[in-house]
C-alpha cells in the first residue's frame, strides 16, 4: 500500500482535508439520527463520544489534562459549544441550506478577527480564495428566507461568528503548544455539559440496537474531525485552513447524491468547481 509524502502528511492544508471528509460523514450520521433523537440529544451524543474515547486515551497513556493556557482552552470551548447549539438551532428553524451557508460564514468572520485581534496582515489574494469559496456554498446551497424568520437567520449567522472565535483559538492554542488530544478533550467535556443541560427541557429517546451505531458513528467522525482540524490549525495559515473547510460542503453534497438521492444541476456541478478552485487558489496564495 503506497505512503503518502511526510511532507504532505505535516501540512495543514491536508489535515484540513480530512477534518472536512469527516465531518461530511459526521453530517451524514447527524441527519439520518435526526429520526430518532432531539436537536439536543444529538448535540449532547456528539460530544459525549469524543470526550469518553479522548479521555479514555489520556488515561491510558498517563496523559496529563493540565494546561497552562486553561482560559484559552475555556474560551474555544465555550465559543465552540455556542457555535454548535446555535447551529443546530438555526438548523431546526431554516431551511437547511440557509442554515449552513450561515454556519460557513466562519472564514470570514476568522479573517476579520486575524486582522483585528491579532493584527496579522490580510492578503487580498487569500481574501478572494475565500470570498471565491463562499460565493461557491451559496450557489450550490441556494439559501432562502422568510419573514418571520430573521431571528433563526440572525443565530444562524451568529453560529459562523462563534465559530470564527474557537478557531481563531484553536491556532493560538497550537501556538502556544497544546496537543491536539487535549484541546479536543477539553471542548467535548464542556458541549457535553451544554448538551445535557439542554436535553433537560426536552424528550428524552432511548439507544436501541437499530440507533446506536449512529451515535457511534457520529461520534466517532466528529471526534477524529475534531483531532484533524486542530492539527490543521496548529501545522498551517489560518485563512488557508479555514478556505478548505469549505470542501465539508462538498463532501455533504456528494454524500445526499449517495444516499438520499439528491440530484445536482448545472448550477451545483459550478459550486463545487468554485469551491474546489477556491482551495487551488489558497494553496497557491499560501506559497506566495
Amino acid at each position: 500500500m503506497p505512503r503518502l509524502p511526510r511532507s504532505l502528511m505535516q501540512s495543514g492544508s491536508f489535515w484540513m482535508l480530512v477534518a472536512s471528509l469527516l465531518f461530511a460523514c459526521m453530517g451524514a450520521f447527524v441527519k439520518l439520527g435526526a429520526a430518532y433523537f432531539s436537536t439536543a440529544e444529538l448535540v449532547f451524543y456528539r460530544c459525549f463520544v469524543g470526550l469518553l474515547v479522548v479521555g479514555g486515551v489520556v488515561l491510558m497513556r498517563g496523559g496529563s489534562l493540565k494546561t497552562p493556557v486553561l482560559g484559552t482552552q475555556l474560551t474555544r470551548a465555550i465559543a465552540g459549544t455556542l457555535s454548535l447549539m446555535l447551529y443546530f438551532y438555526a438548523i431546526a428553524h431554516l431551511p437547511l441550506a440557509t442554515a449552513v451557508t450561515l454556519n460557513y460564514t466562519s472564514p470570514l468572520f476568522l479573517a476579520l478577527l486575524t486582522t483585528v485581534w491579532l493584527g496579522e496582515r490580510l492578503s487580498l489574494s487569500l481574501l478572494g480564495a475565500v470570498l471565491l469559496g463562499f460565493a461557491g456554498v451559496v450557489l450550490l446551497l441556494h439559501p432562502t428566507f422568510e419573514r418571520d424568520q430573521w431571528f433563526a437567520g440572525l443565530m444562524g449567522l451568529a453560529s459562523g461568528f462563534g465559530a470564527g472565535i474557537a478557531y481563531l483559538n484553536v491556532r493560538i492554542l497550537g501556538e502556544a503548544g497544546e496537543p491536539e488530544w487535549r484541546t479536543v478533550f477539553y471542548f467535548s467535556l464542556v458541549a457535553s455539559l451544554g448538551g445535557a443541560a439542554w436535553m433537560l427541557f426536552g424528550r428524552f429517546s432511548p439507544l436501541t440496537l437499530h440507533n446506536i451505531w449512529l451515535v457511534a458513528g457520529m461520534g466517532a467522525s466528529a471526534t477524529g474531525a475534531q483531532l484533524a482540524m486542530t492539527r490543521a490549525y496548529r501545522k498551517g495559515r489560518t485563512l488557508v485552513v479555514a478556505s478548505l473547510a469549505y470542501t465539508t460542503v462538498v463532501g455533504s453534497s456528494l454524500f445526499g447524491m449517495a444516499i438520499w438521492g439528491d440530484r445536482q444541476g448545472w448550477m451545483g456541478w459550478l459550486a463545487m468547481l468554485l469551491i474546489m478552485a477556491s482551495g487551488v487558489w489558497t494553496h497557491r496564495a499560501s506559497r506566495g
